[in-house]
């Protein structure tokens, strides 16, 4: 019996390694690399030129007298951030220079600064498409891809993989990270911990939107910024190896060194997969809480969502591979396989002595930190920081996830109406609470499904369903460039003329920009 499910696991594991593979295959870290390129091309480096405006466009006041309907431009790039500072910041990070070597994080830094220009553009086209919808906005790929490029159908595809990717695939693998990382540090059991995070995310998505957003803004930032100066203190012990840390990243991010050149495709590959899946510049869920702001003008939420891409990844990201080069705490792997006794058997281009043995994770992270205030007090720190990080990227993951389920249900109600089919407005705003009850359910057990997973299985399907986003998302945003465009030389202008800029898009050919029209 147990050879029987060996085998069936296995099997799944091949089918699911198949899977990854095809979505993140070359042409897509090319795709990534390539739009980022020509957003900032062709926004003349946007996310550089207007960086002091980001900032204070951070704390503006929401406009155009609908402060009631979204939220603010703060509570967005919060829960942004909430979304982008994860188990990817701690956990990938550390996997990332696990099986890519330290070079992986310089590619992580190229992707970043790129995909601060392609996180603009869809934040921007998400505000230009988005839709007043039950006391909120909503929008975001799906919307734009339905009124933009007006096909229905790719809208509705990745509204499914956005449902499936936010509501099933990521949720689990944040909570892994978390329920590993304190089973170790406090002996809990691993289920106990899915169950404690699965009930708070559960207290907060009943709320909504604003709920989530008001949570969001308090812890997301808080702990940012913890993290931060933790990091610079574990720098600040071990400065002498700093310059030749900063050597090593650069060589192996060109395959110099004799590993590096090994594994340079590996290298690229993980930085900008990691890269992506902690920033979500061109994955498509950025977008989802940019349309939820209030602002006069969509430039000024794009402008805001790229400067969270820095956040998360030239500080957040940085500050787990600073330490953990650093201290030395991590391996270079070679493969990872499982024996049919169900161990693990890890094998090293590179190893390093305070590295701990093993599959690399959370405890590269934990161990560089125990490096300077001791192992335990190291664990404790990263674990409770990863658990408010988790906390916080699961209740952007359901809103992701119910933004995309709303979308499909009121299309689906729309096709109903034109086919004639009478429904009541009671019965369908009945079903559409029962739909989103039903995630509210999905989201929470999966979260504590998570804290019984195994680690490898829930990375790569989380792979899978970022990738299957990025491809239709990236397509979809250069596909509709010439409206994001539009939109920033019409706010520059106005801001040229001394002006606030507003937003007006039949005045330069946008098209079923239906809220702004109504405005």
């Amino acid at each position: 019996m147990s050879s029987f499910f060996y085998h069936i696991c296995e099997w799944f594991a091949s089918a699911v390694s198949f899977i990854n593979g095809l979505v993140w295959c070359p042409a897509l870290v090319v795709l990534c690399l390539a739009a980022g390129l020509y957003f900032s091309l062709r926004t003349r480096f946007v996310q550089v030129r207007r960086f002091g405006e980001m900032f204070r466009l951070l704390f503006g006041a929401a406009n155009n007298g609908k402060k009631r309907v979204g939220i603010s431009s703060f509570q967005a790039f919060a829960l942004a951030l909430s979304g982008r500072v994860g188990t990817g910041n701690i956990v990938g990070v550390a996997t990332a220079i696990g099986f890519g070597g330290p070079g992986a994080i310089v590619w992580m830094w190229i992707i970043a600064f790129f995909g601060a220009g392609t996180a603009f553009a869809e934040a921007t086209l998400a505000q230009i498409y988005k839709e007043k919808h039950n006391g909120q906005f909503r929008g975001g790929p799906a919307y734009y891809i339905e009124k933009g490029l007006h096909s229905t159908f790719f809208a509705c595809l990745f509204a499914v993989f956005t449902a499936l990717a936010c509501g099933v695939c990521l949720p689990p693998l944040q909570c892994n990270g978390v329920a590993i990382s304190c089973a170790r540090t406090f002996g809990i059991e691993p289920w106990m911990i899915g169950a404690v995070v699965a009930l708070l995310i559960a207290l907060v998505i009943i709320g909504g939107v604003k709920r989530i957003a008001q949570v969001a803004q308090i812890v997301a930032p808080f702990m940012a910024f913890i993290y931060i100066v933790l990091s610079i203190v574990v720098l600040a012990v071990n400065y002498d190896v700093v310059p030749d840390m900063f050597l090593q990243m650069l060589r192996g991010a060109v395959g110099i060194d004799q590993v590096g050149g090994a594994i340079l495709g590996t290298t690229i590959a993980m930085g900008v997969k990691r890269g992506i899946f902690s920033n979500e510049a061109g994955q498509g869920t950025g977008p989802i809480i940019a349309a939820a702001a209030t602002v006069n003008h969509p430039v000024k939420q794009g402008l805001v969502q790229a400067f969270s891409v820095y956040i998360d990844t030239l500080l957040v990201c940085t500050a787990t591979a600073l330490m953990i080069l650093a201290c030395k705490t991590y391996n270079i792997i070679d493969s990872v396989q499982t024996a049919p006794t169900g161990e693990t058997i890890v094998t090293y281009l590179q190893q390093n002595s305070n590295a701990p043995a093993g599959e690399p994770g959370v405890f590269y992270t934990s161990s560089a930190l125990g490096t300077v205030v001791g192992p335990q007090a190291g664990d404790i720190i990263v674990s409770v920081a990863l658990f408010f990080f988790v906390f916080t990227t699961i209740m952007a993951y359901y809103y992701y996830a119910e933004t995309n389920l709303v979308y499909l249900f009121s299309r689906w109600r729309r096709r109903r109406k034109s086919h004639e089919i009478s429904e009541d407005e009671r019965t369908s705003d009945k079903g559409e609470r029962a739909i989103i009850w039903i995630l509210r359910g999905v989201t929470v057990l999966t979260v504590f499904a998570g804290s019984l997973s195994g680690s490898g299985s829930v990375w790569t399907l989380g792979d899978i369903g970022v990738g299957l986003m990025a491809w239709i998302n990236i397509l979809a945003i250069l596909l509709l460039s010439s409206q994001a465009l539009r939109a920033l030389n019409d706010y520059e202008r106005q801001k040229e003329e001394g002006r606030e800029p507003v937003f007006h898009p039949q005045e330069f050919g946008i098209s079923n920009a239906d809220f702004w029209d109504k405005g």
